[in-house]
């Protein structure tokens, strides 16, 4: 009997470990497609689940960074769902490709129309990103989803650095090292870029320059070969005509 009671409190006490588990680790999290280079572009995921058993998700709020504004936000429709975007003024102008970026995309918001997440199930939301900050390590995405039963989950606690992952985490998307792709590279891809139109302006001003000095020297030729010509054919007339005077001659 004592040993069926201990039994019974270590069943209990497993449980309350996987339920206090549970919901910590099936949190709103982002994940990028494939590499999210500093500097570049990528396509992100943000991945719900559902974890409640009687209530289903019917929207996500997604806020973007202020303190490292993406000059270009362009969520992927999601069939089922309403997409909203809001944008901000910036203190500070971005200059991309030589223009200034003066509002950037603040949030996202995806409101379920004839669809949801239903209990047991998790669904995606991408969203291609870009330029990714060269001056950070990680970008931070604050989330809030909501259930269908008015309840509000705000994903919104940053973690810290060697601390243990608060109750609520924010998404928080790592960026790896800059690229030497051409969405990439930043400011070195710009200059590769001009070099090679340098490079390639000049292959075609010498291709040109060779084509005229091609057609120059042929119609030098040409014009050799002409006078050439016209002269065995004078001297051939003055040879006919003296010939011609003498046996007349005769």
């Amino acid at each position: 009997m004592k040993l069926s009671r201990i039994a019974l409190a270590g069943g209990v006490a497993a449980s309350t470990v996987l339920l206090i588990a549970g919901p910590a680790a099936a949190h709103v999290s982002v994940q990028p497609v494939g590499e999210a280079a500093k500097g570049g572009y990528a396509t992100l995921n943000f991945k719900v689940p559902n974890e409640r058993d009687q209530a289903s998700t019917v929207k996500l709020e997604v806020n973007f960074p202020a303190d490292h504004p993406l000059s270009s936000v362009t969520p992927q429709a999601v069939p089922g769902w309403d997409i909203k975007i809001d944008k901000s003024k910036l203190d500070k102008p971005l200059e991309v490709h030589g223009k200034k970026i003066t509002e950037a995309v603040s949030k996202v918001t995806w409101t379920a129309d004839d669809s949801e997440i239903a209990p047991g199930y998790f669904q995606q939301f991408p969203v291609s990103v870009g330029a990714l900050p060269e001056d950070a390590d990680q970008l931070v995405f604050k989330a809030i989803q909501t259930y269908d039963n008015k309840e509000v989950v705000r994903w919104i606690e940053e973690p810290t650095e060697g601390g243990e992952e608060p109750d609520s985490p924010a998404p928080v998307l790592k960026l790896a090292a800059a690229s030497d792709d051409h969405h990439g590279g930043g400011a070195a891809d710009d200059a590769k870029e001009a070099d090679d139109h340098k490079a390639a302006d000049t292959a075609a001003s010498t291709k040109e320059t060779h084509a005229a000095a091609s057609s120059s020297s042929s119609s030098d030729t040409t014009a050799r070969t002409l006078g050439i010509i016209g002269i065995v054919i004078g001297v051939a007339g003055v040879a006919f005509g003296v010939l011609a005077g003498r046996r007349r001659s005769a």
